[in-house]
């Protein structure tokens, strides 16, 4: 059993603006605790903070017990290394011994080297690298339908998202940590997949700390939320200590309640501020007040000193503004299209201003279909390439998939993989513009950022925003793009709850059609048509949202 507390953390970002003040909560033994709050608010980097790879202005951490960690992203590497990347320490440096090893035994096969690659493989055995594989066994058959020794190198990248998060946590819930840290475990979960995780985070005796903007997750799972309240002189942090079933009305009660200390304050003050002008006045004409003048000063400088109650924490205003424009009446027709070692071939029309949610499980392809389409389908015509300069991959399949008359694609990707997009500041990617998007001046960039609460990360490059924030930016170059047919794959995974909402009032005023992978319950509800990707292979049309198909059965390597 183990335990985190966080004490008087202040941190500033590199530009020296402060980010974090004085955060301090508890995550007891066993506890399971939710961080919530807007994105880019610092949640991300205050886990940094916790794990040690960031070292904050001021406050401390203290923890006891091993510590295991899900970033928000899995980046990179094969199954193998992924797996060792949230193993224990012991593990990974047992590891990095056995591939230096075998490294040299390759290089020069002479028997020194052999001896010391069998020295190396008794280390692993001894440290506990056997029982680890049996243990991956366990969680690459759960999360993957694969044996460890079937999938161990293959490319993490050629995983779903919502497998990659599976993996990952099978190995964490299962694994021997005390305490664990988890940035979004349920962004790009499917719905079976995140009843699993309320489950396991229920049953689990491990002290668990995560971020999350899933509100049923919240519900069914988090003893106590820590929110991350946006500050002009640093994010502060609240704590509420039930579950999320009270927190809203908890907030709004500490909203009132602050409102009314302010008042009072501001009350006090004002008759403070009467009674040495009064004084003044009086002492003017009668040296007999000049003591209490004196005295009405220094009680209004002590009660000034002292500041006012906290105020309350300013809440986001988004403006998305998605546009559109009119196409013909087909937007999109499928016919006989299969997607190649996926799903069986289906038909499918889609008319101009339809919202279609595309459900099933994870690993059946539907981010493959609707990057098929973000592609322009199966023969493109010029005008249908993607509004933005990324480059999208082809699709093997089967059939012929078509896009309507003025139709012009703008993507969503699912993990926000914009290699585009790497290594640029916000302003300097709007004031550049591309081949589908004119460049805009400096001033009417920093303009469109603030609709999106992204003016204060402007000078940032695109890689260093948070999950949220990322999708903040792809939503705003898909209002600027001119796209008429918005393939949006899991917008909502790492969108705040303010974010979701604006979104979702920004869909409804779309003029054009609109295609959208979701696992997010609430989101989906907002659309008419459910396009679901069977665990039979087949892809079928449903009146109502269908949540329960479970894994494609087809045969995995």
């Amino acid at each position: 059993m183990g335990h985190t507390e966080v004490s008087g953390v202040s941190c500033t970002l590199p530009d020296g603006r402060p980010l974090l003040e004085d955060i301090s909560f508890r995550v007891g033994a066993g506890e399971r605790v939710a961080l919530v709050g807007a994105n880019g608010s610092g949640k991300s980097t205050l886990l940094r903070v916790i794990t040690g790879a960031l070292i904050p202005d001021r406050g401390t951490v203290s923890r006891s017990g091993s510590l295991g960690v899900m970033p928000q992203f899995i980046k990179g590497g094969t199954v193998r290394s992924v797996l060792l990347a949230v193993a224990p320490e012991r593990l990974r440096q047992a590891a990095a011994l056995v591939s230096e090893a075998e490294a040299a035994m390759s290089a020069h096969p002479t028997p020194a080297a052999q001896m010391a690659y069998a020295s190396m493989l008794a280390q692993w055995g001894d440290t506990g690298g056997y029982e680890a594989e049996v243990l991956w066994d366990v969680c690459t058959t759960a999360a993957l339908g694969v044996p460890f020794d079937q999938c161990q190198t293959r490319e993490i990248d050629t995983l779903s998202g919502g497998e990659q998060k599976r993996l990952v946590l099978e190995a964490l819930l299962r694994g021997p940590d005390d305490v664990l840290l988890l940035d979004e475990p349920d962004n790009f979960l499917d719905v079976p997949g995140k009843r699993w995780l309320e489950d396991r985070l229920q049953e689990t005796d491990k002290s668990v700390l995560y971020v999350s903007h899933d509100r049923e997750l919240l519900a069914r799972t988090a003893q106590s939320l820590v929110t991350v309240e946006l500050g002009a002189a640093g994010n502060t942090a609240w704590v509420h200590p039930g579950g999320f079933a009270t927190y809203q009305e908890a907030r709004v009660a500490r909203f009132e309640r602050l409102d009314e200390l302010r008042r009072r304050w501001d009350e006090e003050r004002g008759k403070l501020k009467a009674l040495v002008q009064m004084y003044k006045q009086k002492a003017a004409y009668n040296s007999d007040m000049t003591s209490r003048y004196r005295a009405a000063q220094s009680r209004l400088a002590r009660f000034e000193q002292a500041g006012p109650p906290q105020e309350q924490p300013r809440e986001q205003q988004l403006g998305m503004r998605l546009r559109g424009g009119r196409t013909g009446k087909q937007a999109v027709m499928c016919e006989n299209v299969g997607l190649t070692g996926l799903m069986k071939p289906f038909d499918l029309e889609v008319w101009y201003g339809d919202r279609v949610a595309v459900l099933g499980s994870n690993g059946s392809g539907k981010s493959h279909f609707l990057r098929l389409l973000a592609a322009g389908g199966t023969d493109p015509e010029p005008w249908h390439s993607p509004a933005s300069e990324l480059i999208v991959e082809p699709v093997a399949h089967t059939g012929q998939a078509r896009l309507g008359a003025r139709v012009r694609p703008g993507w969503f990707a699912q993990t926000h993989g914009r290699p585009d997009l790497t290594g640029r500041t916000l302003v300097s990617i709007l004031h550049r513009g591309d081949e589908a998007r004119a460049g805009m001046p400096r001033a009417d960039a920093s303009r469109a950022l603030a609709r999106y609460e992204l003016a204060s990360a402007a000078e940032q490059v695109f890689d260093s925003l948070s999950g949220g924030q990322q999708a903040r930016l792809q939503i705003l170059l898909l209002e600027l793009s001119g796209a008429t047919l918005l393939l949006l794959d899991e917008p909502t995974d790492n969108l705040d709850l303010v974010s979701a909402e604006a979104l979702q009032q920004a869909l409804g005023a779309f003029e054009g059609t609109v295609i959208a992978v979701t696992h997010d319950r609430w989101f989906a509800r907002d659309f008419g048509r459910f396009l679901v990707f069977g665990s039979d292979g087949g892809v079928y049309e449903s009146a109502v949202p269908v949540w329960s198909e479970s894994r494609v059965a087809r045969e995995r390597r």
